[in-house]
């Protein structure tokens, strides 16, 4: 027998996961997966004083593409409608922490001082295999960096969710950059999320599904929900403990010792018009890929400096403690060659996983711990290759350098 389509939707709303209730909302509470520490008393208290405010999210392609962050900006200006918000979006597809930690002043301090400042990096660190002591370095140098401008910023760590994580937790096992993140964050007393738990523990209850509901790393609108409602949880649960605290209590602005020897705080952009030329390289004010790979936005268009083919050479000058590249990774991407001052000549492949089909910005750190003083940077192509790449080309769109411990 037919049914009418009144009941047959009403049948497929009930059987529909994603629309029985809204993400998150089962028996595990939301407040398991959210560390208050210091709260977010310094940002409420920017609220109550200033009238222009200014939240930043520095992310990858998860805070990049829309959903919990437009959700959690409409949700600050309905809950302050007399202020007014300047909300700078710094999420660029495939950068993790290292990238985040160079780029920070360029993409965020520039734009503007935020009162507010919202960190995720656990996805691409992990699918970038940024080295474990290299996330630590770069997660602090943005706290520090970030504290350095506004030492009353208040800052959100965010762990989100992949398939990798989710099996990590399946096997009892913390995932490494959770572990990273929870370590900088009860370090300096910053409120942190840990929506890949969220995630893993939820899909363990049965609440809803991976395939059919959360559906991929980049959350369909249904996990874009739920990491809105946990963002929220933590703001609405941070606005009432500002609202209970003693009046007049101190801002919280004490910057405590790093954790480690070196803090990428920092960590800059240089530009490439900076290298001196020996041969075989050439500056490209506007660069764009012939091959019709895809490119990502902020690396196309660009001043690039390019060599393709093997024994090209630059120098670079710099002082600082660490020096690095960021370079453009495409199907043509080969082998460097390089050394610091009168150190060994080094190798490094800079062709990646995706740069068959993509000129894809990747982050390189070539050295680290050296002393904060002048040094020089040699840079030649190699001949030898990645026997995937087409070619023996480097593209580089900044120098990246980290001025030191002054």
């Amino acid at each position: 027998m037919r049914l009418p389509i009144c009941l047959g939707i009403v049948i497929w709303l009930i059987g529909s996961s994603a629309c029985m209730q809204k993400p998150g909302a089962g028996q595990l509470p939301k407040s398991a997966y959210v560390q208050a520490r210091g709260g977010l008393n310094n940002f409420y208290r920017a609220v109550a004083q200033k009238q222009n405010i200014t939240v930043a999210y520095l992310g990858g392609s998860i805070t990049y593409n829309k959903g919990w962050r437009d959700k959690t900006s409409s949700y600050l200006k309905e809950q302050f409608p007399q202020k007014d918000f300047t909300f700078i979006n710094a999420g660029i597809p495939s950068l993790g922490s290292l990238p985040h930690a160079f780029r920070f002043e360029q993409d965020v301090l520039n734009k503007g001082i935020p009162d507010l400042l919202f960190v995720e990096a656990a996805v691409n660190d992990h699918t970038n295999e940024t080295d474990s002591l290299m996330q630590i370095w770069a997660l602090e140098g943005i706290v520090r960096h970030a504290k350095k401008a506004n030492p009353a910023v208040a800052i959100v760590m965010m762990a989100f969710a992949d398939p990798d994580k989710t099996a990590d937790y399946a096997q009892g096992k913390v995932p490494l950059e959770v572990q990273n993140q929870e370590l900088v964050a009860a370090h300096y007393k910053l409120p942190s999320i840990n929506l890949a738990k969220e995630v893993a523990d939820r899909l363990q209850a049965k609440e809803f599904s991976w395939e059919n509901d959360f559906k991929d790393l980049h959350p369909s609108p249904f996990g874009q929900e739920l990491y809105y409602q946990t963002i929220r949880f933590l703001l609405d649960s941070a606005y009432k403990s500002y609202q209970t605290a003693k009046p007049g209590s101190k801002k919280t602005t004490h910057l405590p010792q790093a954790l480690e020897g070196i803090s990428l705080d920092k960590g800059r952009y240089v530009s490439v018009k900076e290298a001196h030329i020996q041969n075989g390289w050439q500056l490209i004010e506007n660069w764009k890929p012939a091959d019709g790979a895809g490119t990502r936005e902020g690396f196309v268009n660009v001043p690039v400096l390019e060599a393709t083919s093997p024994e090209a050479l630059l120098t670079f000058e710099f002082t600082g403690n660490a020096v690095g590249l960021s370079v453009v990774s495409g199907p043509d991407t080969g082998e460097i060659g390089y050394k610091i001052n009168n150190g060994p000549w080094q190798k490094m492949d800079l062709y990646t996983q995706w740069s068959s089909g993509l000129h894809l910005p990747w982050y390189k750190l070539l050295a680290a711990g050296l002393i904060n003083k002048k040094h020089t940077l040699y840079l030649k192509m190699s001949e030898s290759r990645n026997p995937k790449s087409k070619g023996t080309a480097c593209r580089i769109v900044h120098f990246l350098v980290n001025d030191g411990q002054k």
